[in-house]
């Protein structure tokens, strides 16, 4: 069982090739060495390699949310404008609360890096008490992305009612209000 203070976070690879064994998943270990060298604050993953289906994305963003109680959600891959790329529709489908400046900054950061990023259709969303997020699905575009956006995480999980996120600011310097600032333990 998850302590109360530990964040618990979903890491979903979504690929039909990498799910089917035609090769390895390189999104869920790029996902967890970040957040190694990120977080100084407790952390646990709970993974899912799975097909790029609506349903089997959306039942497992469920799953993830309502029964095993993450608090942030990371999904990598299927976010283009390919047919088979549903992600963004199966986050939204699951969604209470529709999160729009998480999509416009990640296709921000993209767009720095390469020009295809416009093709992005990320979106951040909540579900209950969760931050889902999707992710390019490049070990190099999760990195950049992740260093990005996640300074706006730890405040949203906050206000969300999740666990004190702390990140080791040479990584990811975190932003909160002062009013949000917890004194560092001792």
């Amino acid at each position: 069982m998850t302590a109360p203070d530990t964040l618990l976070i979903g890491l979903v690879s979504i690929s039909d090739r990498a799910s089917a064994g035609v090769y390895e998943d390189k999104g869920i270990p790029s996902l967890v060495d970040w957040f190694t060298a990120a977080l100084t604050s407790p952390w646990e993953s709970e993974t899912r390699l799975i097909p790029d289906e609506q349903a089997a994305i959306e039942r497992t963003l469920i799953e993830l949310v309502d029964v095993v109680g993450c608090h942030l959600v990371l999904t990598t891959g299927g976010t283009g404008p390919a047919p088979r790329d549903v992600t963004p529709e199966a986050t939204l489908a699951v969604a209470h609360k529709v999160m729009p400046g998480f999509g416009e900054e990640m296709r921000r950061v993209s767009l720095r890096y390469v020009p295809t990023a416009i093709l992005s259709r990320q979106v951040g969303v909540i579900r209950g008490r969760a931050l889902i997020l999707n992710l390019p699905g490049q070990p190099k575009a999760i990195k950049e992305t992740l260093d990005g956006v996640f300074p706006a995480v730890p405040y949203c999980i906050d206000l969300i009612g999740g666990p004190y996120i702390v990140a080791d600011d040479a990584v990811c310097k975190a932003f909160r209000p002062k009013s949000a600032l917890r004194p560092a333990a001792a």
